[in-house]
């Protein structure tokens, strides 16, 4: 064959993602999987319920490229519920492929080739790869562990003329920082001084156990320049579905409506009922929801200082970084193949979320049953046994 097989060269070096090589090795050596970012249980009953009514007796046809009106109505009521904030539906909206799909459909619809966006490190692995995919190119803003503070420093080392796009992410994944006002006023002034597209990735903005969430879609000098992108999937234990969202300004839409219409086109349609009804859940869902992952984050954090792993506890999100390399571990990655065979708990490391691959704490994800973190907490009293 003369022709080039395997990965194109702009995607070869991004290899295989590491939520899929440490879920793998959690299959193989029958690990605690405390890795991916996945719930072991189910969302509410009656969005799935919804959602199996409407498999049933309809609607199941391709539903509007912009999404169903049932569901952008919902997430038209959710952001005014949840931040105080109006958006037209029907020009600001776009339902999409979950976050992922909806970060790749922004990036393909704004980027020309060579346009520069600064993702804050560690960041979620598909984002380099969703702005190379679109042509562009990625620059690396590195704010300082184990604080992970956003400076004006850090995000003015990483601009140049060519950048276009900042993206943030708060509640983040994987430090659990919620950003405080002071932060959200340097991005604010650093993305005016440098003429430059915020994109603000909220998948998390229910999981905050200290501080508030606080939308950049509210600030009147960022509205027309923001881009909100959530989904259903960590708020309702639906990651599954893939069903996520878009707010943004009519002429921020229109482009990343010009890229979905040619990849996805339209997100499914009985789930898109299903989402609209889990938007429309009383406020006693959400209660119960903080204090069972209150509990969780409590129990895993506990559990992880308890046996020696020192946890930093997380602000939000649902995952807890433990700092290995006070413990002499020089190989975030080796250590957490090694805790996946001789341990038996699945953990991911920080290293794949930096661009140099420096290693770093690692990544444990509580949202599981108690029972499987009592397991993975359990099997962790031998770690011991694998540090330097």
């Amino acid at each position: 064959m003369n022709h080039r097989a395997g990965p194109s060269s702009r995607l070869e070096s991004f290899g295989t993602s590491i939520f899929t090589t440490m879920s793998a090795l959690a299959r193989r050596h029958d690990a605690v999987n405390l890795g991916q970012g996945f719930p072991d249980f189910d969302g509410p009953e009656p969005v799935r319920r919804a959602a199996a009514d409407a498999v049933m007796n309809g609607p199941n046809q391709y539903a509007p490229l912009a999404g169903l009106p049932v569901l952008r109505a919902a997430i038209v009521e959710w952001f005014r519920r949840r931040q105080g904030i109006e958006v037209d539906g029907d020009q600001e909206v776009t339902v999409v492929a979950g976050a992922t799909g909806g970060l790749s459909d922004t990036m393909l619809g704004l980027l020309e080739p060579g346009d520069e966006v600064v993702l804050v490190e560690p960041w979620y692995d598909a984002y380099p790869a969703a702005v190379v995919m679109a042509g562009g190119t990625p620059r690396f803003a590195i704010p300082a562990a184990p604080a992970y503070r956003i400076e004006r420093a850090v995000l003015e080392r990483a601009i140049t003329p060519s950048s276009r796009v900042l993206v943030i992410n708060s509640p983040h994944n994987p430090t659990g920082r919620v950003l405080d006002e002071t932060e959200w006023r340097i991005i604010e002034e650093v993305v005016l001084e440098h003429d430059l597209i915020l994109v603000s990735d909220e998948v998390y903005e229910t999981l905050v156990f200290d501080g508030v969430h606080r939308s950049p879609l509210g600030r009147p000098a960022l509205r027309d320049r923001t881009i909100v992108i959530s989904s259903i999937g960590k708020t309702f234990s639906l990651t599954g579905w893939k069903v996520g969202w878009t707010i943004a300004s009519p002429a921020l839409t229109r482009a990343i409506q010009a890229s979905h219409q040619f990849t996805i086109f339209s997100v499914a349609t009985p789930l898109q009922v299903g989402a609209a009804t889990a938007l429309r859940l009383p406020d006693a869902y959400f209660d119960e929801l903080m204090s069972d992952y209150r509990r969780r984050r409590d129990l895993m954090v506990a559990g992880l200082d308890d046996v020696g792993l020192r946890p930093v506890v997380p602000e939000g999100a649902y995952f807890v970084l433990a700092d290995v390399a006070s413990l002499g571990v020089e190989d975030d990655l080796e250590f957490c193949r090694r805790l996946a065979r001789e341990i038996g708990v699945a953990a991911i490391p920080t290293s794949p979320f930096h661009d140099d691959r420096r290693s770093g704490p690692i990544r444990f994800a509580f949202c599981k049953e108690n029972e499987v973190l009592e397991r993975g907490i359990e099997r962790l009293r031998r770690v011991g046994s694998i540090l330097p």
